[in-house]
Formats: structure tokens, sequence, C-alpha cells
């Protein structure tokens, strides 16, 4: 128990939680392997499972007949896939795609629903995680329509070290231009100017963040609104 724990509280929305739910809540949990590709739900399918990511994280697309999937949004052990759950049904509005490999809390869908009604802090944390996902859906939204493709890049690969918890991770043109919705062209002249300040340095989709401070910087605001976000309604005492 003691190693289940620690594990635990490397997701940040159940480490909001009072140790009495932490226990009711891992007592439900099982520790798997997300593995890079695998499809965890469909769109307008029942969840069989929702995740807490720990050390994996996974993409949110939409997609539409004869065009490339787009990224929604990305989960990772900031929050947790399955928040529709909280509205009472248990169909899947977009895809969810692994998009960095690693392990995640996985409960039964009704399993979470029993648990929310049985633990108030649980559903107060995650009521609040499901309008941060909100917010970030029309954030990405707007960043896709209004913003050119360098700083929407700047941002996604802000997002994804975040979750990564590393300085390298693999990203190739062709998956990044389909999470941005652009021509590959687009990916690489964008790509090409943040390696030209010396920010990235990216061969063969393997991406080295080489300064983050900077790529911060040459980001479109929509990285630090959502940040703020999610300071805001969870990093907050509920107990």
């Amino acid at each position: 128990m003691p190693a289940k724990k620690a594990i635990l509280k490397t997701n940040r929305i159940l480490s909001c939680l009072p140790q009495s739910e932490y226990k009711k809540i891992l007592q439900h949990c099982e520790t798997v392997e997300l593995v890079f590709g695998n499809t965890l739900c469909e769109p307008d399918q029942p969840y069989e499972y929702a995740y807490f990511p720990l050390t994996g994280f996974i993409s949110l697309v939409t997609t539409l007949a004869a065009h490339q999937p787009l990224e929604m949004g990305l989960i990772g052990n900031e929050g947790m896939l399955g928040t529709t759950l909280l509205l009472g049904t248990d169909r899947t509005p977009m895809r969810a795609i692994v998009q960095g490999a690693g392990s995640a809390l996985q409960i039964h869908a009704h399993e979470l629903q029993q648990q929310l009604l049985d633990c108030p802090i649980l559903m107060k944390t995650l009521q609040r995680y499901l309008y941060v996902s909100v917010a970030q859906l029309s954030q990405n939204y707007a960043c896709t329509h209004f913003h050119e493709i360098a700083p929407r890049l700047a941002r996604w690969l802000l997002m994804t070290h975040d979750r990564a918890h590393s300085e390298h991770f693999h990203l190739t043109h062709e998956l990044l231009a389909d999470m941005l919705g652009v021509r590959r062209s687009g990916i690489t002249i964008a790509a090409g100017e943040l390696q030209k300040q010396k920010l990235i340095s990216y061969t063969r989709g393997n991406i080295h963040i080489l300064d983050r401070a900077g790529l911060e910087d040459v980001s479109c605001e929509c990285y630090q609104a959502l940040i703020d976000d999610y300071q805001q309604l969870l990093d907050k005492d509920t107990r």
C-alpha cells in the first residue's frame, strides 16, 4: 500500500484529495501502462475506463470525413480522461490517443461514477477540472483560427514538455501537422524557425528543448492562459 500511495500522488487531481478519499479511490484503481499510439476511446462510444495519467499523456482529437484529425486537448498527470462522466453520460465526445508512453491509474467508468457519489472532494475537484477542460477546448479553437503556426507549435511543444517530464521526446513532422491541423510543409518551416533561434533541436522527429524560457516567449498567449486557468481552479486547498 505505501508504494501505491506514492504513485497515486503523482496525479495532481488525486493529490488534492484528503487521505480518506485517496484510499477509497485507490482501492478501485489499477496501474496500467499507456502504449504510444493506442486508442483509449472513440467518439460517441461508451467509456469502459477512466484514466488518471501518472507519467504518460493522452491526446484528444476530433475527426471529420476526408480530413486529418485535429488535436483539441492534451491530458497528462495534471488531469484525467473521462470528465463527461460527471455529466451523467458515459459517451465520449472525442477520440483519445496515447501520445506519450507511460503509466496511468485506470478505473472502470461505472465505478468512478459511484465514487463521485461517495467522495465529495473528488466530485468538487473534477468539476473544477471539467471547467478547465472546456476552457482548453475553446482556447484551442481560437488559437487554431487566429494564431500563426510557429507560436502554436511553440505552445504545443511546451504543453508536451510539461507532460513528458523530459527534455527529449519524439514527434514526427507528420504527427505535428495532424495535431495542429496544418500542412507538413508548415511544420517544417515553423520548426526551422524555432531551431534557428536555438530554442529546440529537431532531428528525424527527435525534439530536444534547449531554451524553455525562450520557447515561452515566442509561444502564443494561449499557453499561459491555460496555465492560469489551471492554477486558479485546481492549485488551491479543497479540503
